[in-house]
């Protein structure tokens, strides 16, 4: 399955089951958009991390935005502690954490902390930990600050979604650990 089917899947679910959350999303970004982050961050953005940027793209709106925090989204999706980031989250993060020769710390270029060719496309609120693709191959990884970063946890953005729905269906039938809904929005215990 690739990445539009995916997401097609997740937000499905989401508006079935969560469907105050469902609405709470914003619609899509535009090539112009997508075409300025890459000038910005220097670096093309994956095909298919654009394809889904192009079916939803998660900034927030501007009077929404808290400038005191690293990364700001949309609260309880798709856990409690993170959210997907939309383009002016992912530039303002990506900025944050590349480095002059792309490589963090450059003496480590086997097992980095950051490589310039990860772009993160979820975090929390002070973008420590997340998750990014790679644009060399695709895969998606997950970072935390002061912990060794995780490549290769999934092979594709199209996987992890998968796994997001996986979490969405296990949430609708009661059998998930941590998570229900209540009045059509995901709650987090």
């Amino acid at each position: 399955m690739g990445v539009v089917e995916s997401w097609s899947r997740v937000m499905s679910l989401l508006h079935e089951y969560a469907p105050a959350d469902h609405a709470d999303l914003p619609g899509p970004a535009t090539e112009q958009m997508l075409a300025v982050a890459e000038e910005r961050m220097g670096i093309p953005l994956p095909r298919d991390l654009r394809t889904w940027l192009l079916q939803n793209n998660l900034d927030l709106p501007e009077e929404d935005v808290d400038d005191d925090v690293a990364c700001c989204g949309f609260a309880g999706f798709p856990d409690e502690g993170m959210f997907f980031l939309g383009v002016r989250a992912i530039e303002k993060l990506y900025a944050n954490h590349s480095v002059p020769g792309g490589v963090n710390p450059p003496d480590l270029p086997d097992n980095p902390f950051w490589r310039n060719e990860w772009i993160p496309f979820l975090a929390d609120q002070d973008g420590w930990t997340g998750k990014f693709i790679d644009v060399r191959d695709g895969r998606i990884g997950r970072w935390f600050v002061g912990e060794n970063t995780t490549t290769g946890e999934y092979a594709s953005l199209a996987d992890y979604f998968d796994s997001v729905a996986e979490m969405l269906t296990k949430i609708a039938d009661g059998s998930h650990p941590v998570c229900s809904i209540a009045e059509g929005r995901l709650v987090w215990l």
